[in-house]
């Protein structure tokens, strides 16, 4: 008997490590998990995450704490902190083992490029923004691709706001409260919530755009994620930063118009700044998820031959949401 392959998978409890552990092991891994509480090894005991990365033929970081949160300093200092130190200690761990892994994906973000609704960022002439959740991205790439590791190839997952899980379901909660007209940028009072954290800090006070709903939001479909994982597996050749997003992007408005059919909500009313920021503090999130104009577009995996099962938002938003 032939031994199985094996996938170490940290960082797993969250709705994109569940369905990816539980597609690892259709696909015939021995899928090994590693978190606070394991179950095969846990973060506080970094001898024996080392032992199972050491032989294993892939590994997938997801780990890090969830930005659906209010970004107080604790929260900010434990999402940074959750990204870079779990990252590096897997790179200890690569480093070391007689065995390393031929394929380390790590979770990163679409969330790094600027704002942008003059053009999409690609992974080939993107440009990088400022802020809090760049700095943070940018640390957490900065680990993972630190120095050599000629056996492991490396790819950074810059995941757009995947639908099927917290994001889209906060979307779909306040569609559902007649709140799911377009979110419209404006003044607010200054804070600090936002601005820059870790070694080489970015950003100033809170950006405002006069956006008018046109803020574009890229996303990309749970089962195109665990697809795209497959694919980036198997093909060799690439490394370094891709973009996980559909290839259609749409902007504000365009969103909550099949957001609203979806839930079965006839009305949305517009939600000014001044509304929307009172109704996020209630929510405990952020007006960012919903206010930065994310135009990412998938170039190296449409290049690459990808085939997304779900390009187009509607058909994407009625099968995970509705």
């Amino acid at each position: 008997m032939t031994e199985r392959p094996r996938a170490v998978v940290a960082g797993w409890t969250g709705f994109i490590g569940r369905r990816l552990v539980a597609d690892l092991a259709e696909q015939g891994y021995d899928v090994a998990r590693v978190g606070r509480s394991g179950p095969d090894a846990r973060w506080d005991d970094p001898a024996a995450v080392a032992r199972l990365v050491d032989g294993a033929n892939l590994l997938v970081n997801l780990a890090g704490r969830s930005v659906g949160c209010r970004y107080t300093d604790a929260n900010r200092d434990e999402i940074l902190r959750s990204r870079v130190e779990t990252t590096r200690q897997l790179h200890d761990a690569v480093t070391a083992a007689q065995h390393p892994p031929s394929v380390w994906l790590n979770a990163s973000t679409a969330t790094i490029y600027r704002y942008a609704v003059d053009g999409p960022q690609t992974e080939s002439d993107g440009e990088l923004g400022e802020g809090f959740s760049v700095d943070v991205a940018r640390a957490w790439e900065r680990e993972l691709f630190a120095g050599e590791l000629p056996g492991t190839r490396r790819v950074a997952l810059r995941m757009a706001i995947v639908l099927g899980g917290p994001a889209s379901d906060l979307l779909a909660r306040v569609t559902r409260l007649g709140a799911g007209g377009p979110q419209l940028d404006g003044r607010w009072f200054q804070h600090r919530r936002y601005r820059g954290i870790g070694a080489d800090p970015t950003g100033g006070p809170v950006p405002m755009h006069r956006s008018h709903g046109t803020q574009r939001f890229s996303w990309i479909h749970i089962d195109d994620v665990v697809t795209a994982v497959r694919f980036l597996v198997a093909r060799a050749d690439l490394d370094g930063p891709v973009n996980l997003a559909a290839p259609g992007p749409v902007d504000n408005r365009a969103l909550m118009a099949p957001l609203r059919r979806v839930v079965g909500m006839p009305i949305g009313l517009p939600a000014p700044r001044w509304l929307l920021e009172p109704a996020m503090f209630v929510l405990r999130n952020e007006s960012e998820l919903v206010l930065k104009s994310r135009w990412v577009v998938p170039e190296r995996l449409e290049a690459a031959g990808f085939a997304f099962r779900w390009p187009q938002l509607g058909p994407a938003l009625d099968d995970a949401v509705g």
